[in-house]
């Protein structure tokens, strides 16, 4: 008997790299989606197949997903020039895949990988496309086998969109934004993907469920805790400051005035500056994937030194 195989989307951003060598370790047989040449160092002894193309063809997604046993759709923006953008890839792109594997392997399971901000749609055009995206699928693969997975932040090895928090934690004095009885929620990467490939591994999975990812503190921390655990792996003790909001916000203006006269778009914007003001990213019980399926490891002090001495060995920290 073959093994079984998992079509993957976003298969070359970070979580998707690691996804790809969890899914293999269950024993899957991998095709990835690829607009590039899919090499890393990560991959250095995976076994894979390519198609090459993007979410706006019919055709790629047709023979990416024929004869699929499971599919994980992770592709999507995190950094738009519009609303617009942030639409036409995580609400258009995740409902031309559930469309096209309702077609070709009607019988797969669809995991669609969204974000723990499609929990608040209305405070970023990324959160509102990300919740689009969950609409968009649901709609589209309506009756089959679809779960939704929402990954709070995610961090650990070959991450760049957390690099910023840990250089900022390596300063004398260290701005703490948020209230301090906001809470947060991490994962490290090695953990979200392992329950990706846990979910994918089901033979009964429920129609139309969504859950949420979370470190072993679904409880989430304070913003404070989260820049002082981030120095300790560093060793440093700095001097934290609060970070007014209207300084945060102020910051994300300029950074989407920027994008707008056409400079190129970053993760950082006036939306993400209320998601990050945001004071309640906890997950609660219900919201959890169910610990029978995947339950997660490594928690913040840990995975962060982790993740510390990953980027001093590369050379990303001093």
């Amino acid at each position: 008997m073959s093994a079984r195989l998992v079509a993957l989307t976003g298969a070359t951003g970070f979580l998707g790299r690691h996804a790809a060598l969890a899914l293999a370790e269950k024993g899957f047989r991998l095709r990835i989606l690829a607009r590039r040449d899919p090499a890393h160092p990560l991959w250095r002894d995976l076994p894979f197949e390519a198609v090459e193309g993007g979410l706006e063809n019919a055709g790629v997604l047709a023979r990416l997903l024929t004869g699929a046993d499971v599919a994980v759709h992770l592709a999507g923006l995190v950094a738009a020039r519009s609303r617009r953008a942030f639409l036409a890839v995580n609400r258009d792109g995740a409902a031309r895949v559930a469309e096209t594997l309702r077609r070709v392997s009607p019988q797969a399971h669809l995991i669609g990988v969204s974000s723990l901000a499609a929990r608040e749609p209305a405070l970023s055009a990324y959160a509102e496309s990300k919740r689009a995206g969950e609409v968009a699928m649901a709609e589209a693969f309506a009756g089959g086998r679809l779960t939704i997975l929402r990954p709070p932040a995610v961090y650990g090895p070959w991450d760049r969109a957390m690099l910023g928090l840990f250089r900022a934690a390596a300063r004398p004095v260290v701005p703490v934004p948020g209230c301090a009885r906001a809470r947060i929620t991490l994962i490290h990467v090695h953990d979200a993907a392992a329950a990706i490939a846990a979910l994918a591994d089901q033979d009964a999975a429920s129609a139309g469920a969504t859950y949420a990812l979370a470190d072993p503190n679904p409880a989430g921390y304070a913003p404070r805790e989260i820049l002082a655990t981030a120095a300790a792996a560093q060793g440093n003790i700095p001097r934290f400051v609060p970070l007014p909001a209207g300084v945060l916000l102020a910051a994300g203006g300029a950074a989407s005035l920027w994008t707008w006269l056409g400079g190129r778009p970053g993760v950082f914007s006036v939306g993400k500056a209320r998601e990050v003001l945001h004071p309640d990213w906890s997950v609660s019980p219900g919201e959890l994937l169910p610990g029978a399926t995947a339950r997660p490891a490594i928690g913040l002090a840990a995975g962060f030194a982790a993740a510390v001495a990953w980027y001093r060995e590369a050379g990303w920290l001093r």
